[in-house]
């Protein structure tokens, strides 16, 4: 202070700046500085600092009380009635009218609960009696910022269990509820509302059910704010999952269809979020009755946001569907899939597929009737085609017969017909044939447009008469039905060779498609090759009608010309599109099922078929312009849950939509199947993996780095489900991850390195050392140190693998390939790397110490007249730290430890310090961890 006056007294004039005309220095007057009130503060006791600010016109101070609570209550909390004084200044200063002096003061309340928590015997009751009320009373406060800090405190202070169950019921929920009547503040209300369902989890279902379940009923009718309806839906399904079933199906239910329907967009899209926590907590038969249809209503909204909500939350949906006894899976307690149903179970739920599809009823979606028209035949004849491998129709086995149609082979499963066709099958297929039946009068109704009946009508060619007098046979119709009893549809003599000429013509025009007018033609020339066959038909029904009963048993040897499988037959008349018959087969235009057979195909009777049928339509192109243009991605997302939940047995419903998946545009859906392959394919078994996954994982891997990380993480776990011999076909794809879009990405490389260390376990020692081996040595030398860090762990596993093989050349080999690649490399980091890969061998025990000492310790002692200063600290490290802890070289005295020690003393005598240092201390002394991977990292 004196320098600082002789300096102001130095100042021109004479006089110093804050003093007055005196000329003793004694009556100078000196402005006080904050230092003088610090030590002013420190003279005060924490109570009085309290007081002294918490009383001050300044807001500041006071919300420096506010923030300094907790640390005078750690001061004082020795002394009982300094805490309690202490929580009597926070009661006082809750009253403060400064917003932003309370909202601080909330922000403190947790953390002085934990704190009084802690410290309970000496101020018990320190919490509900001074710090709740203060809680509880904010909740309804003006300000939105003192509400929104109290509203957080509470659900913090719930959630870590420091308020008593008797305070909820007495001192919160009361609150809340009178907080939530019809006279109360909008916004206040509103954030009751939230406090209420988002503190129902936390106090558990009997408080709920008694105290908030009633209110949140009445809030869910608030006819005048909607605010309050939307919140209710949005966690609508948190409250049905604390009150269990019976309390959500009686009271909750009626409620949930009232906010379904409202009137606002918002309140509906709440509810199309939640709808799968809905789903989870009632039973299946109303999962199934009521909320599926439900759903529908949701799906078909008229705003965009609803369905779009609707259709994220659809996959989720159908997966509270899922039944072990359907997927043919369980989970365990620890969390794996088993496939726990037995054999007999299965077939029981198989052969009564039938009777479950005819329980459903239309509130269901599914169809509603299959014992009646054509479709029944197909079905009593098939009744075991959705537990088969998908896409085949197959028909319960008659003895040693069976009758199938396969959708991959329509012409060999159509000549196996005529070998192996059940009596059955025609007495099934009858009506169809029958041209009174319903699906001929609609195929006859279809044949007619506009452009058909317009045009110049095409000549109808006879040539069955020329053809017949050339090759001498009679010309009577039942000429051609000697041979098998029974008209085939080609007995007639007018329509054999026009349709022969028909089918000509129109695979003739099938390559050129693309023109509209050639098109045009080809519907022209089907509709008359459909209109041919039901003549045949028509014709063949009358003449069976005229046959002996004995003849109604088709001779499974007749000739190939002239008798065509009945199932084709049937199928021809009952299907809208045009069939073409070459050779006796029947063949869709499109090489695939017709429109009803795909139909069929995807008929299943474990979720309402209307919800699957919504799912399916997730790919189509129109619903990312009017739904949600990555509505895609969440079809693809939710895609191994819907799978699970429909079983394998039913996975043709969705092989189709995986396939146009696996094929989409967007990188972001392909790479969301990629990162899910792997547990789709536990759910669909090996059989149906090796059909339907490999060649879709097979494109992953040559797609984008984006979607190959998918399939490169989980690559283990994909080929281990694989047989043997398919997973050896992956061996030579391998080398191709080293190749990336973009070199920086050594994660990939890196990932790729951890996957090999998993795949050692699934190749014999050969198929490691042809293949595997080259992958591992390049990534030994790799550029970044993360990923040679992992290869040094890949190498001695792969060390380890092939030493203990039979016999042990590979590894005998390997071993010398290492010493010759990296332990005699020209470039330090090889013969670092090599220093590396032996540290981590004796680490691990890859090699037993005997072995180390004869295939590997002498290459490695050599590297200590190394000229690198960084391969001698390594090798100083590894010596010191790793080597000589285990026991073979303590144990013994033998020429390899007197090696070893030989050149440790070496080290020690190095001209480097480092290596001096790490050659001289104990072994415990370090982490070797720690310095190696230091000297890594300064290698990168």
């Amino acid at each position: 202070m004196d320098s600082q006056l002789r300096m102001f007294e130095d100042l021109p004039g004479g006089k110093a700046f804050g003093v007055d005309d005196c000329s003793s220095e004694s009556d100078v007057i000196i402005i006080p500085s904050a230092l003088d009130f610090v030590s002013q503060d420190e003279m005060l006791t924490p109570l009085g600092r309290l007081d002294k600010y918490a009383a001050s016109e300044n807001i500041f101070n006071r919300q420096m009380v506010a923030r300094s609570l907790l640390d005078t209550l750690r001061e004082v909390c020795d002394d009982e009635g300094d805490c309690v004084a202490v929580l009597e200044r926070i009661g006082r200063l809750a009253d403060d009218s400064e917003p932003t002096v309370r909202a601080e003061l909330m922000e403190q309340v947790p953390h002085i609960a934990l704190f009084c928590q802690e410290n309970r015997p000496s101020i018990p009751y320190a919490f509900s009696k001074y710090l709740l009320p203060i809680v509880v009373r904010y909740l309804a406060d003006q300000n939105n910022q003192v509400r929104k800090t109290s509203q957080a405190a509470l659900l913090a202070l719930l959630e870590q269990e420091l308020i008593e169950r008797f305070d909820v019921e007495t001192k919160v929920c009361p609150v809340l509820i009178e907080l939530t009547a019809p006279d109360s503040n909008d916004d206040v209300k509103t954030e009751a509302v939230a406090i209420m369902c988002k503190m129902a989890p936390m106090v558990g279902k009997d408080i709920t059910e008694r105290l908030i379940l009633p209110r949140f009923c009445e809030m869910c009718c608030d006819c005048r704010m909607f605010h309050v309806r939307k919140v209710c839906a949005a966690n609508f399904g948190d409250i049905c999952s604390v009150v269990g079933q019976q309390a959500t199906e009686e009271m909750l239910l009626p409620r949930f269809f009232q906010l379904c329907s409202d009137n606002v967009w918002g309140v509906r899209k709440a509810c199309a979020e939640c709808f799968m926590a809905v789903s989870c907590a009632t039973c299946q038969e109303i999962r199934r009755t009521k909320l599926s249809a439900l759903f529908i209503n949701l799906i078909s909204d008229p705003s965009r946001w609803v369905r779009q909500a609707a259709f994220q939350s659809l996959g989720p949906f159908i997966s509270t569907f899922a039944n072990p006894s359907s997927s043919g899976q369980c989970f365990r307690e620890e969390g794996r899939s088993s496939e726990d149903v037995p054999a007999e179970e299965r077939s029981r739920i198989t052969d009564h597929d039938a009777e479950e599809e005819e329980q459903i009823g239309p509130e269901d979606d599914a169809p509603a009737d299959f014992s009646a028209g054509p479709e029944s035949a197909l079905q009593d004849c098939a009744a075991e085609t959705f537990g088969n491998s998908a896409g085949d129709i197959s028909v319960p086995e008659d003895s040693s017969s069976l009758c199938t149609l396969s959708s991959e082979s329509h012409q060999e499963a159509a000549i196996d017909e005529n070998d192996k066709k059940p009596a059955n099958c025609k007495s099934a297929f009858r009506p169809e044939v029958d041209t009174s039946s319903p699906d001929s009068t609609l195929l006859d109704q279809e044949l007619f447009n506009s452009f058909h009946f317009w045009r110049t009508p095409i000549l109808e060619i006879d040539l069955d008469k020329e053809l017949q007098q050339d090759s001498g046979e009679p010309l009577s119709p039942e000429g051609s039905g000697d041979a098998s009893g029974v008209p085939g549809p080609g007995s007639p003599n007018i329509t054999m060779a026009t349709r022969k000429e028909l089918e000509e013509m129109i695979e003739n025009l099938e390559p050129h498609m693309d023109d509209p007018d050639v098109k045009a033609q080809v519907e022209v020339l089907s509709a008359a090759l459909r209109a041919s066959s039901l003549d045949a038909h028509e014709e063949a029904s009358s003449g069976e009608h005229r046959s002996e009963p004995q003849d109604e048993l088709p001779d499974c040897h007749a000739d190939q010309d002239t008798c065509v499988p009945l199932i084709s037959a049937a199928e021809e008349s009952m299907d809208a599109t045009p069939h073409y018959v070459h050779g006796g087969s029947d063949v869709i235009a499109s090489g695939g099922f017709s429109p009803d057979e795909e139909r069929r195909s995807k008929v299943q009777d474990v979720v309402p078929q209307a919800l699957l049928d919504q799912y399916l339509s997730m790919t189509d192109p129109s619903r990312a312009q009017t739904v949600d243009t990555e509505i895609a991605k969440h079809c693809a997302y939710s895609l191994p849950g819907v799978a699970l939940t429909l079983g394998r047995q039913n996975w043709h419903c969705l092989r189709e939509t995986y396939e146009t998946l696996a094929s989409d545009m967007q990188w972001k859906v392909r790479r969301t199947l990629a990162f899910s392959i792997h547990e789709l394919a536990v759910i669909l078994g090996d059989q149906l993996t090796a059909a339907d996954l490999v060649p879709i994982f097979n494109g992953f891997l040559k797609d984008l780095d984006e979607v190959r990380i998918g399939v490169l993480k989980h690559l283990h776990d994909f080929l281990k489900l694989l047989h043997i011999d398919k997973r050896r076909e992956y061996l030579y794809q391998l080398q191709e991850f080293l190749v990336t879009d973009n070199s920086r990405n050594w994660r990939f490389r890196a990932e790729l390195a951890e996957q090999l260390i998993l795949l050692l376990e699934l190749y014999s020692p050969r198929d490691v050392y042809d293949y595997l081996r080259p992958i591992a040595l390049n990534l030994c030398a790799d550029k970044v140190s993360s990923v040679r860090w992992i290869s040094y762990k890949l190498v001695s596993e792969m060390v380890k693998k092939l030493h203990t093989a039979t016999p042990p050349t590979f590894g005998v080999d390997l071993i010398n390939e290492l010493v010759e690649n990296f332990g005699r490399c020209p470039k330090w980091s090889g013969r670092q790397a090599f220093v590396f890969v032996c540290q981590t061998v004796i680490e691990d025990d890859c090699l037993p110490m005997d072995q180390f000492a004869v295939h590997l310790m002498p290459h490695l002692l050599t590297l200590a007249n190394d000229r690198v200063p960084n391969v001698r600290v390594l090798l100083a490290k590894t010596l010191r730290q790793t080597l000589l802890e285990k026991e073979y070289f303590l144990a013994s005295a033998s020429c390899h430890q007197e090696a070893v020690e030989q050149t440790i003393m070496a080290l020690q005598m190095d001209r480097d310090s480092d290596v001096k240092y790490f050659a001289s201390i104990h072994p415990s002394s370090t982490k070797i961890s720690e310095d190696a991977v230091s000297t890594a990292s300064s290698t990168y």
